[in-house]
Formats: C-alpha cells, structure tokens, sequence
C-alpha cells in the first residue's frame, strides 16, 4: 500500500480519487488551501489532511515538511487546477483573454503543479516505486484541438487549454529526467465539477477512473503517456 497527496481534493474529481483509493487500503493526504474545508473532507474520507497552496511557496515547503515528518511520499497526484471563466459562467476567448488571465490559470495549473512536484521530489525519490499523475485534460491535445471533427475543436478558450498542454510537456520532461519513476498525464473527460460550472457530462466516478487507475500503476507500467480510460491519446 502507497502513501498518497492529492492536490486540490477538498472536492469534485479529487475528493472522489482520494475516497477510492482510501477504499483500496492507500494513505492518502487530503490537499486543500481551505483548511476547514479539508479538514471536513479528510475526515469524511477517512484521510489526512495538509494544508496545501499550490500557488503559494511557503505552504508548498511546509505541506512537505510535514509530509515527511509523517513517514513520506509514494505518489503524487497534480489534481488541483482552475479553468477561471468570465461573467456568467462563460468561457474567455481570443478576443477577450489578456496577459493577466493567462498568468491566473497558468499560476495554479503549471507553475503550481511545477512549484508541488520540485518540493515533493525528494521524498519521492526515496519511495520504492514512487508516482507521480499530472490530471490533463482532452483540451490539450493540439491533435484534437486542431481537428475539426473533434469536440474539443470548437472549445474557444485560450488559458485552460494552453495551461493543460504545458502540463503535457511537463510531463515528458519529468519523466526523461526521472526514469525510475512513473510520471503520467491523464485526461479524466469531460466531468461536472465546479471547475466548469458543473457542465460536464461525465460523473465525478467516472471521471476520476483514470485518475486511480494511474495513480496504483506498477513499476513496469508505462512513464511519459497521456491516457484517458479509454488508452493513450494523441498529443
């Protein structure tokens, strides 16, 4: 059994990987810049709780202070992220997006998984088979966001998806450096979260599938890929 952090897993996709996992006989730390709110969740869960800011460097550092006092890490799981839409729950697109907004999403969705994976690092090199899932999403993909007859064609954000494929990069790169870990992106589709206003179409039980599925993966299992449920994706 792994000692787990889920970032961002107060709730939606997060708190459902955490409770799957918990269910499976894994440690998991319950991630949460809202300390009531993690604490709540945690306790629900049957989970630990940490209080984690992934945009903010000093909660980062003690999160893995504390971390390795309690024993250490075996898997990290990059969930916490932010798509920030505009008024009325509407998507901001090329003619609307500015230098701020970007700097919004990409400061929880890449410098924060970046600023959570360099703190936790050294607890995971010492695990036995240490872990680390970076949650994507489809809308990365430059194969589908290109291709017209695909759904995520005709989403016209700019900051969430550009955010999600930097985490892809990230990933390749990580994993290269580390190649004794397994270092994954996955996309868990389309999920009714409040990261988009609960318009996905997916459950968060579906969603988080993937998300668990990678999170147990066996130290032969596959480094570098972008996998929804269904097998690997196109970059």
């Amino acid at each position: 059994m792994t000692t787990t952090l889920i970032t961002g897993a107060n709730k939606g996709l997060g708190f459902e990987a955490a409770r799957r996992l918990v269910a499976a006989g894994h440690t998991v730390y319950v991630g949460s810049r809202d300390a009531e709110r993690g604490r709540r969740a945690a306790e629900r869960l049957g989970a630990r709780f940490v209080l984690l800011d992934v945009t903010d460097d000093a909660s980062v550092e003690a999160a893995a202070k504390t971390v390795e006092t309690d024993g250490g890490l075996d898997v990290l799981v990059n969930n916490a992220g932010i798509e920030a839409r505009g008024e009325g729950n509407t998507v901001v697109g090329a003619a609307d997006v500015t230098a701020d907004h970007m700097r919004t999403v990409f400061d929880t969705n890449v410098f924060g998984l970046v600023r959570v994976t360099h703190a936790f690092l050294p607890l995971l090199e010492r695990s036995a088979a240490p872990v680390v899932v970076n949650v994507s999403s489809g809308l990365a993909s430059l194969t589908a966001l290109s291709d017209a007859s695909h759904p995520a064609h005709f989403y016209p954000g700019v900051a969430y998806p550009a955010s999600k494929t930097a985490v892809n990069a990230v990933t390749v790169q990580y994993a290269k450096a580390f190649p004794g870990m397994r270092i994954n992106a996955v996309e868990p589709g389309y999920t009714a979260t409040d990261l988009n206003g609960n318009t996905g179409t997916q459950t968060v039980e579906e969603g988080a599938e993937i998300i668990v599925r990678m999170a147990q993966v066996a130290p032969d299992g596959p480094t570098g890929g972008y996998f929804d449920a269904e097998g690997p994706l196109a970059w």
